[in-house]
């Protein structure tokens, strides 16, 4: 999200088992599985594994862009650039999905629910998975030689980053919580490296502490889980205490609110002094405090449900995105 098993809620971090929600879907779903097998079914099984739909994350690779847009000579160029580092780092992430489920088959065939994914499902093998991510990795690769070869060496080392991830130092406490920051961080680098943005300090501190923010919180919330329910967790997570991940989500997040704050005022000396930069501070600092309500709670375990479903946090996001826009363009 590394984030591959960010997605999958780890091969060690699965819950007691419990009715499936729908027993009736979960049942068509196998007998789907079952009955798509064969060259469809091969292929279908391969993009639902490559997942299509954690591509929302790579939208950071347009922060960069967002911020040198207004003073930008070429914005056309700015923004084709922006488009295929997002395509870029789309397929290699994909490339990254394909290898960790095809690791942990074994694990999710006696899991209650991933056991009907793709490859655990046997509908993709596991050479075809190990070769399709191969072809995902060298078409992310030569797509993104169309930005800058710069771009290309982000995408080399975010893979060499992940598969190490997936091949075992996920189960490293500290630096699993690294790893997974890392992807977001390198995804706001991808950004600026494929525009030939030179990235302000301030940028990179707001994106690795908000990263290492909500890595904390998640791990925090499946410790929260276990002493409530006794649920399975991941070896590195044993490693851990509450109160510990308590201390880095929370430092963290104060690292991150005064990073801003800082950039904020940087901004503001940059735009013809323009008040707009320093009203963001406002709906950011209430935003991470917002965020940091449910990661107090222990429910910061998925935290794109979280974005999608808190409409207060919404609207933070959106007026801090106002205020930002305001404060270029105004």
């Amino acid at each position: 999200m590394s984030e591959t098993t960010e997605q999958r809620n780890s091969d060690e971090a699965a819950v007691t088992p419990e009715a499936p929600e729908n027993p009736v879907a979960e049942t068509a779903e196998t007998s789907s599985g079952t009955a798509t097998r064969g060259p469809f079914g091969l292929v279908g099984g391969v993009i639902k594994t490559a997942r299509p739909r954690q591509w929302v994350k790579n939208v950071l690779v347009f922060a960069a862009p967002f911020f040198a847009f207004s003073k930008s000579t070429d914005r056309t160029g700015l923004l084709l650039d922006a488009i295929v580092a997002f395509v870029a780092f789309s397929l290699v992430a994909s490339s990254v999905y394909l290898i960790n489920d095809a690791v942990d088959v074994e694990a999710d065939k006696a899991h209650p629910t991933k056991r009907n994914r793709p490859i655990a499902a046997g509908i993709v093998p596991v050479p075809v998975a190990y070769g399709s991510a191969v072809v995902f990795f060298l078409a992310g690769l030569g797509v993104s030689f169309l930005a800058s070869w710069q771009l290309a060496v982000v995408l080399a080392v975010y893979e060499a980053v992940q598969l190490g991830y997936c091949f075992g130092l996920k189960h490293q406490p500290v630096v699993d919580l690294a790893i997974v920051g890392s992807g977001f961080l390198m995804r706001s680098i991808a950004g600026g490296v494929a525009g030939g943005l030179a990235l302000s300090q301030w940028f990179l501190l707001v994106t690795a502490f908000g990263s290492l923010f909500m890595v904390a919180g998640k791990r925090y919330a499946e410790i929260m889980l276990f002493e409530r329910t006794g649920a399975k967790i991941r070896s590195s997570l044993k490693k851990y205490s509450a109160s510990y991940l308590r201390f880095v989500w929370a430092t963290s997040a104060a690292i991150l609110i005064m990073s801003y704050c800082l950039w904020a005022f940087e901004i503001r000396q940059t735009e013809h002094n323009s008040v707009w930069a320093l009203i963001s501070m406002v709906p950011f600092v209430v935003a991470v405090l917002r965020y940091a309500v449910d990661v107090d709670g222990g429910i910061a375990g998925e935290p794109e449900e979280i974005a999608l479903k808190d409409r207060v946090l919404q609207v933070l996001g959106l007026t801090w995105v106002a205020t930002l826009f305001l404060s270029f363009y105004l």
